[in-house]
C-alpha cells in the first residue's frame, strides 16, 4: 500500500487532470479536478464529515477531484503493497452515492476517454444523457494505458464486479 506520505499525482492522472472537463450544461462530464491530492488532514476531515464518524481517518483514500455538488473522486487504497496507479478509483457523492468506477488508473483513463467522469460512472445519470468521448482523453489513455483499452461500459462493469460490496462497506462506517 502506498505510504500515507505519498501525495503525488501519478503522471497519467496529472496529464488527464490538465485537460479541461467540459460540463456543457449537464451534457458533458461533471468533474472539477484538484491541483493535487488532498492532504492527509483534509482527507480525514472530509471522510469524517461524509460518514459522520469522528473516529475514522481518511488514510485509505487519495482524493483528486469532485463533482459540482461536492462528491469526491479518489483512489481507494485497498490493495496492499500495490502502487497508487494499481488502486481502484471510487466516487463518494455528496448525497451518499458510492461506487468503484475503475479498477486502476489505466481503467480510469479509458473511462474518461469514453466520456464518463466519476459521478456519471457511479450514478444513474439522466435518461437522455449520452457520453461524449473526448479525443484528448483517448490520446492520454493510449499514451499511459494502451494495454487497458476498453469501453467505458466495460470499465464500469469490471469495477462493480470486482468490488460488489463497496457501498455496503462504506455505509457500515456511517453513523
Amino acid at each position: 500500500m502506498p505510504s500515507n506520505d505519498d501525495r503525488q499525482l501519478p503522471a497519467g492522472l496529472a496529464a488527464a487532470l490538465a485537460v479541461p472537463f467540459e460540463y456543457n450544461d449537464g451534457e458533458g462530464i461533471d468533474f472539477e479536478p484538484f491541483p493535487g491530492l488532498l492532504t492527509a488532514e483534509d482527507t480525514t476531515d472530509w471522510f469524517r464529515a461524509w460518514t459522520g464518524n469522528p473516529e475514522l481517518t481518511g488514510e485509505a483514500f487519495r482524493v483528486f477531484g469532485q463533482d459540482g455538488s461536492g462528491g469526491y473522486a479518489a483512489f481507494w487504497l485497498v490493495r496492499p503493497d500495490r502502487p497508487l496507479v494499481d488502486q481502484p478509483v471510487v466516487f463518494l457523492g455528496s448525497e451518499g452515492e458510492t461506487g468503484v468506477v475503475a479498477r486502476s488508473l489505466g481503467d480510469f483513463l479509458w473511462l474518461l476517454a469514453g466520456g464518463f467522469g466519476p459521478w456519471e460512472a457511479a450514478t444513474d445519470h439522466e435518461p437522455d444523457w449520452t457520453p461524449q468521448p473526448n479525443e484528448a482523453f483517448v490520446a492520454l489513455a493510449k499514451r499511459f494505458a494502451p494495454e487497458r483499452e476498453q469501453s467505458a461500459a466495460a470499465v464500469i462493469e469490471q469495477a462493480a464486479q470486482e468490488f460488489p460490496d463497496f457501498d455496503d462497506s462504506m455505509m457500515k462506517l456511517c453513523r
